[in-house]
């Protein structure tokens, strides 16, 4: 006798969801923008520190793995520099890194490129930017987030919370890295150090978005740590290879 069993329409559909499907080629994990803050409180030396630190946190184990843990194993990688409302630059368009080889390229690059401004400091060119990029990707990335690094207040171009909040309604998680000047200069001390602290400010001003984060540094020697941490943080958010996760 042949039994014949009705499965009810909703358990196919959550059958059809559960499947696991092959990763495309133009598949993507996160889809990340780093926008970094060359305005002239940054003198050179804290520049190469920036520099620096991204090539420690992009080569280090700790990313790699969080790269290899993702669904597809890979992230798309862009960097730009921002000064004032009118010096944007895109200094790496979208890179994908899957391993070490490809971090090292990107890495390599990076450090080739030369300073791109010196001009005031407007955060919200930045992101704005960073969103033109990000609808231009060409891939299909699970996650988008812009990662704001910098040492100071928005002080040019438009209003920074009204360029997070575009962003925030368009999906896109912001995340900062506040750089304490605690030895400021008369000049520039209203800037760097705004009421409340700057990473607050970056709370209440420049980050949003789903599990949106600020993490701050008090020196420049320890932003490859701290980039690393954010890195790992903003790679590992979505769902992890059953095996990665069962190692961590």
């Amino acid at each position: 006798m042949v039994r014949i069993v009705l499965v009810p329409l909703a358990a196919l559909l959550l059958l059809s969801m559960m499947a696991i499907e092959p990763a495309m080629a133009d598949d993507v994990d996160v889809a990340l923008v780093l926008v970094t803050d060359v305005s002239r409180s940054i003198d050179d030396s804290e520049f190469k520190l920036e520099k620096d630190g991204y090539t420690s946190a992009f080569t280090s184990q700790k990313v790699l793995e969080a790269i290899h843990g993702g669904p597809t194993g890979r992230i798309a990688v862009a960097y730009l520099e921002f000064a004032s409302s009118f010096e944007v630059r895109t200094v790496l368009d979208w890179t994908v890194i899957q391993d070490k080889a490809s971090a090292q390229v990107f890495v390599d690059r990076l450090a080739a490129a030369p300073r791109s401004f010196w001009g005031r400091t407007a955060i919200s060119a930045g992101i704005d930017q960073a969103m033109q990029l990000l609808a231009e990707t060409g891939m299909n990335p699970t996650r988008r987030v812009i990662d704001v690094c910098g040492d100071g207040t928005n002080n040019a171009g438009r209003e920074v919370a009204e360029a997070r909040d575009d962003a925030v309604k368009a999906g896109i998680t912001i995340n900062g890295l506040a750089i304490i000047n605690d030895h400021p200069v008369s000049w520039t001390f209203a800037h760097v150090q705004p009421p409340g602290g700057l990473a607050n400010y970056y709370r209440e001003n420049v980050t949003g978005g789903p599990g949106s984060f600020v993490l701050e540094v008090h020196d420049f020697s320890t932003f490859g740590e701290a980039m690393t941490r954010k890195l790992v943080d903003e790679i590992a958010a979505g769902p992890l290879k059953p095996k990665f996760a069962t190692e961590r």
